[in-house]
């Protein structure tokens, strides 16, 4: 059986979840059970400690010292929880006053025993859980009275008269429950405790597994997605709730949706276009073969002329493609050296002057000094081939064509704008797209595939350079090439 990720998540989820609270539960275990005996023993010290001291004082300032409590270490017992005592008795009375039948415990505290008589127990007085803890020592630390096993750093109450500090009470620590009440309290707060941690438990489970499901419901929609995806369907959306990093995925993921359908409509147009522009020269030429054929018309110079130029222009569209092609898969070749670019506009211009003059065309430059890049001159002078060829084609004569070469800092730029017809404005960012152009104002009569403009902006990415289209101020189109110019000419 093939446990699922939310499975995972959950069992992570609980499995984490039980151990910190048992953890929990352990330390807070081991913390009650010393905090409340820390608890005990302030009480003691404070509840029953408290008027011993204050006993323990009167009897010092009434000795003088604490040798009394050295010779006769049973006082200690009754000074600090005296047992009942019957009411005739008399504490100022001198006489030797005989123990009550029910009690064998030794004589009052406050005289000492007659000459001859038996020493009196050392058994103590008070709670049999509380003596063997107690110790009593002077001021300068030297046991007095009680346990002498009691920790020197134990619970302490000082001693005190008249402000001055004459002893401590030491108070060993309590080494386990003993009484039933405590033994009763401390099991009624583990029980208590046991309840509490089963219903975080279950709490935390709950929570667990809606946390791990919820976790999951983006994945699994993705998940599906992705299949739609692999199968062809670009109009899957996943519909975005979350802004943590599961809705930035959906949201990339309806980014690559959209970049694939767009992808797919191009490559379909992309078909269909090369198809059109095949097919043109295509039936020009089957028209005329056909007319020769037939005697329809003569097999003249002019007619082998414009079977020439057909089959030239279906030459320059395959090869146009075929540069495309090698530029999408970067096997394009470019061999980078220094160029003087100005050097290289000036020779294109000249050569390309007649050319444009035969159209009809003006073609003039302005050509800085400077102006040097790392490139390759060979697919350069192509880039200024098909800016010029470009701008020919697509101006209506009488017109004009101007180049413009200038550095500036570290950068080159190169313009090259033409007269009237304009490009409208919604499709300047689409003519760098191949077989794209605007038929409204540049036909295809003029002989162009559309192809040039997207050959130049490969060639200006392969430079590391920028290219861009805007309305020219001669009323036609200008195309801005910037380059980094070679710092180390």
């Amino acid at each position: 059986m093939r446990i699922r990720l939310w499975q995972r998540l959950f069992l992570a989820f609980a499995a984490l979840s039980g151990l910190a609270l048992f953890a929990f539960a352990a330390w807070q275990a081991r913390s009650f059970s010393h905090g409340f005996l820390h608890y005990l023993d302030e009480v003691t010290l404070e509840q029953r400690l408290a008027p011993a001291a204050q006993r323990l004082a009167e009897r010092y300032a009434q000795h003088g010292d604490w040798e009394f409590l050295r010779r006769d270490p049973a006082l200690f017992g009754e000074l600090v929880e005296p047992r009942p005592r019957p009411r005739d008795r008399l504490d100022d009375d001198p006489r030797p006053r005989p123990p009550p039948p029910d009690d064998d415990g030794p004589p009052p505290p406050d005289r000492p025993p007659p000459p001859g008589a038996p020493p009196r127990p050392h058994a103590p007085h008070g709670p049999p859980e509380l003596m063997p803890r107690l110790a009593l020592v002077d001021a300068a630390g030297e046991r007095v009275a009680g346990n002498p096993r009691v920790p020197p750093d134990s619970a302490a109450l000082p001693v005190e008269l008249g402000g001055r500090r004459i002893g401590t009470l030491l108070l060993a620590p309590l080494p386990q429950l003993s009484g039933a009440a405590d033994l009763a309290f401390a099991q009624a707060q583990r029980r208590s405790g046991a309840i509490a941690a089963a219903a975080i438990l279950v709490g935390a489970l709950l929570l667990a597994l809606a946390l791990a499901r919820s976790l999951l419901a983006p994945v699994r929609a993705l998940a599906a997605g992705t299949r739609a995806l692999a199968a062809g369907d670009y109009t899957r959306r996943i519909e975005t709730l979350r802004r943590d990093e599961l809705g930035e995925l959906s949201d990339d993921f309806n980014r690559l949706a959209v970049a694939l359908a767009e992808a797919r409509d191009a490559r379909r147009q992309w078909g269909a276009d090369i198809a059109h522009e095949l097919r043109t020269p295509l039936a020009i030429l089957r028209g005329e073969i056909q007319a020769l054929e037939d005697g329809v018309r003569a097999p003249t110079p002019q007619a082998f002329q414009s079977l020439t130029a057909e089959c030239e222009r279906l030459g320059h569209l395959i090869e146009d493609l075929y540069q495309l092609a090698l530029a999408d898969a970067g096997a394009l070749e470019y061999r980078f050296e220094t160029v003087d670019l100005a050097e290289l506009v000036r020779e294109t211009v000249e050569l390309q002057q007649p050319v444009c003059a035969d159209a009809g065309l003006g073609l003039d430059a302005t050509v800085g000094a400077g102006a040097r890049v790392r490139g390759d001159p060979r697919r350069l002078g192509q880039l200024l081939d098909n800016l010029l060829a470009n701008a020919r084609r697509y101006t209506d004569a009488p017109g004009r064509i101007r180049v413009v070469l200038h550095a500036s800092g570290k950068h080159v730029r190169l313009v090259v704008e033409d007269s009237a017809p304009g490009v409208p404005a919604s499709a300047l960012p689409h003519l760098f797209d191949r077989l794209y152009r605007v038929d409204a104002s540049r036909s295809r009569a003029s002989g162009g595939a559309g192809l040039g403009l997207a050959i130049c902006r490969a060639i200006v990415a392969a430079h590391q350079g920028r290219i861009e289209a805007r309305p020219s101020p001669l009323g036609g189109l200008c195309v801005i090439v910037d380059l980094a110019q070679d710092e180390t000419a």
